[in-house]
């Protein structure tokens, strides 16, 4: 059994695939600063993205979103000079519209994870792919999700990302049906 091509290239990358990508997210922090980061990625590849993460950590104060949505241009100055993160102003503007959104959205008592996770009816979606040709880049449920986290004022979630977010959170197992990780996955979710 081999790993999903995609993960080969660097020891960082490996170790993502082996103990993060595809395991169910239920965590509103966490998915919050996945939503992010996807969104981040757009043009780029994740690679630069993961080697970039503990950067964003920090710069980003730990993905609070109440934090995030406050601040400032002086913030916003800050986070453009930081080569530790991708210094693209459309994202670090994202980044701060996301966290007024996601605090608006939660600001009835809705989890985030409870409004995302309804996309896949509360229960990751069991792909068998064979071949990497095989997975979609983007599905109805994706488009769905974008449609809806647009709505309410997200930006940088158009669907190719939305479905990017889903098997990186774990709402679908897309883990090649020949690498080891998609067993696990699926047993994780029992």
């Amino acid at each position: 059994m081999e790993r999903c091509p995609w993960c080969e290239g660097f020891d960082l990358y490996r170790e993502y695939h082996d103990s993060e990508w595809g395991v169910p997210l239920h965590d509103d922090r966490a998915l919050f600063e996945l939503l992010i980061l996807e969104g981040a990625q757009a043009g780029l590849s994740w690679a630069t993205i993961l080697k970039k993460r503990e950067n964003y950590r920090r710069a980003f104060d730990g993905f609070d979103p109440s934090r995030i949505a406050h601040y400032d241009e002086g913030k916003v100055a800050a986070l453009l000079a930081d080569s530790g993160i991708v210094r693209n102003r459309a994202k670090v503007a994202a980044a701060i519209e996301n966290a007024k959104a996601f605090l608006v959205l939660t600001a009835d008592g809705q989890s985030f994870s409870d409004f995302l996770w309804n996309f896949v009816d509360n229960a990751p979606i069991q792909n068998q792919w064979t071949s990497m040709a095989e997975v979609p880049a983007k599905t109805a449920r994706s488009d769905a999700m974008s449609k809806a986290l647009g709505r309410a004022g997200f930006k940088f979630v158009g669907s190719t990302i939305c479905y990017a977010f889903m098997q990186s959170a774990g709402m679908v197992n897309d883990h090649l049906t020949t690498c080891p990780r998609h067993g696990e996955v699926k047993d994780h979710c029992r």
